[in-house]
């Protein structure tokens, strides 16, 4: 038993402690008032719990983020009340639609004082309710500790998310007894029925164009074994989401990569013509489907999610099996039956073929000109398979999903649901911390301009991220969007700011080049990943390069459109 086993506590210090129980060693933060008492115990326990101050709340709540996705532990973020706690919003609900396991801390003024309009007085519990998992006001510090237990088992059981735990000044202030219990287990999740895994088994036995389509929720529960033994058995192919990325290694020959809005050619044609879609923890989101009324019109779909909400949410489904979707998934191929589909292939090997043709018409058209794929085509040959991909969002986060190779699970962090504009940096600066691997952050000028504050955060840590702005002069995508269904009408897109990213890379203490063609990049690259901490390459690119494939708002992939003069 531990020595403090029990003993009177501050309730700072018992969230210390019960943070250190959970077997936290990293937490996000910055100070204020209503948390100092929390700040001073951490001071006192700084030799067993790191904290990384951020520039801004928002950077820790996207750091703790970037640390979850990178290591599958639960990201813990501390802010004071008022401005503190709603300045970690946007990273909540980023969190949120990601299904990211976080535990957010806030302080809060005395309860004597709540809803007297006390100076940073905010219900942060009522304001987050929409974008948490759960979240609770913690007015008796008896249930202190056992609150901080159950937020992190609700965290990272079941369906992952962000758990908020608001507490009174006055809390952190009275003392009471405190005994240490361990790590908090996940709960149990229910197992789906032999009825409906054998209802399973028996499509897939029947079925002749078999496409595996998994998501974040396969990508968090590390299935990459079980997928590739099923696709082999089947002579099935396999497609992802953008949240999927990283859960298969691109050099798997029966993985074709993202499909939907932006996904591969092969991707998304497999998931069209497929006869038996078998989704693994996907939500078939409008940007992964095109319109619903035309997807998958020929297929009959298996969904397995372990959150009942979300079958038949967006996509009516065949079969919707609930629960532990490792179990559900292994129980499936344990069942079914080998079976090669020679016709399949031959299909999907076209589907390739022509994916292939048009990149290669698309380098003959660019011509010496620095393209987008010319810079992932020296960021993969020059970064490791532990290197961590961390993205903002925008053009330069799709050409992340469609050109960088992964060979490792949890090398990806960026914002998909929400699509979090700003999110890359810190989401960079927590994955490193939480993976201790060299990071590369893509970003574009208009997202990095949200929070390059945390500049200041990466070169006081030393933190080895290499950023890489894909820089047009534009926002791209939305530009994108103008020039394609807005008749060139490009409204508040054209940036014309004078920002100097490599003066300014020198001002946060950084080194920073600006590069111009394939050559540069390749030598600032090179420099920039042996480099012990950040270094930052301004990446001058054309202002009307396109991300392509793309499906049309509201439209199919029958409407998908392939270059910038054709579609089919």
């Amino acid at each position: 038993m531990h020595k403090d086993a029990q003993k009177t506590m501050t309730g700072a210090r018992i969230v210390i402690e019960t943070l250190i129980e959970q077997q936290v060693t990293d937490v996000f933060g910055y100070p204020g008032g209503q948390v100092l008492n929390i700040y001073d115990e951490l001071y006192l326990a700084k030799d067993r719990i790191r904290h990384i101050l951020t520039a801004h709340e928002q950077g820790a709540a996207h750091a703790a983020d970037g640390y979850s996705r990178a290591t599958g532990k639960v990201g813990v973020v501390i802010a004071t009340s008022g401005p503190g706690a709603t300045n970690l919003v946007t990273g909540l609900a980023t969190a949120m639609l990601d299904s990211i396991p976080m535990v957010a801390i806030t302080g809060n003024v005395p309860t004597s004082l709540i809803g007297k309009d006390s100076f940073q007085e905010i219900n942060i519990t009522g304001i987050t309710l929409p974008i948490t998992k759960h979240n609770y006001f913690v007015t008796d510090i008896n249930e202190l500790a056992d609150t901080i237990r159950e937020a992190f088992q609700i965290a990272k059981s079941g369906r992952p998310g962000p758990v908020l735990i608001d507490i009174p000044k006055d809390v952190q202030v009275a003392r009471c007894e405190f005994c240490y219990k361990g790590v908090v287990p996940f709960v149990e999740q229910h197992e789906a029925s032999d009825e409906e895994i054998d209802r399973a088994v028996e499509l897939l036995n029947e079925c002749e164009r078999p496409y595996i389509y998994i998501g974040g929720g396969a990508a968090g529960a590390a299935m990459t074994k079980d997928i590739i033994a099923l696709a082999e058995k089947i002579d099935g192919y396999v497609g992802c989401t953008f949240m999927g990325l990283s859960a298969m290694s691109n050099s798997y020959e029966r993985f074709l990569g993202m499909q939907g809005m932006h996904g591969a050619y092969a991707s998304s044609m497999a998931n069209k013509e497929a006869d038996l879609i078998i989704g693994v923890g996907v939500r078939f989101s409008d940007r992964a489907t095109g319109n619903v009324q035309k997807y998958a019109q020929n297929a009959k779909i298996i969904q397995l999610d372990t959150d009942l909400s979300e079958i038949n949410k967006n996509v009516k489904v065949d079969i919707g099996i609930i629960g532990d979707i490792v179990s559900s998934f292994s129980r499936i191929l344990n069942r079914c039956e080998p079976k090669k589909r020679p016709e399949w292939t031959a299909m999907i090997n076209e589907f390739k073929a022509k994916g292939q043709e048009v990149r290669r018409q698309e380098e003959e058209a660019a011509g010496d000109a620095l393209t987008p794929k010319k810079i992932f085509d020296v960021i993969n040959e020059v970064k490791d398979a532990d290197t961590v991909i961390a993205t903002d969002v925008g053009q330069h986060q799709m050409w992340t999903a469609q050109y960088v190779t992964f060979e490792r699970t949890r090398r990806f962090a960026s914002s998909g649901g929400l699509g979090t504009m700003g999110y890359g940096l810190g989401g960079a600066i927590g994955a490193q911390i939480g993976s201790g691997d060299r990071t590369v952050l893509i970003t574009g000028d208009g997202s990095f301009g949200m929070n390059l504050n945390e500049l200041a955060t990466a070169v006081s840590y030393r933190t080895p991220v290499v950023i890489v702005i894909l820089n047009n002069g534009v926002l791209g995508m939305v530009r994108q969007w103008q020039t394609l269904f807005y008749e060139k009408r490009y409204s508040n897109t054209v940036l014309e700011r004078k920002t100097d990213f490599v003066k300014l890379a020198e001002a946060f203490g950084l080194p920073g080049v600006r590069v111009t063609t394939q050559e540069e990049f390749r030598k600032a690259f090179e420099t920039a990943m042996k480099h012990d901490g950040p270094y930052l390459i301004d990446t001058i690119i054309d202002k009307d390069e396109f991300v392509l494939p793309m499906l049309p708002p509201g439209g199919s992939i029958d409407d998908i459109i392939i270059s910038k003069e054709v579609s089919v």
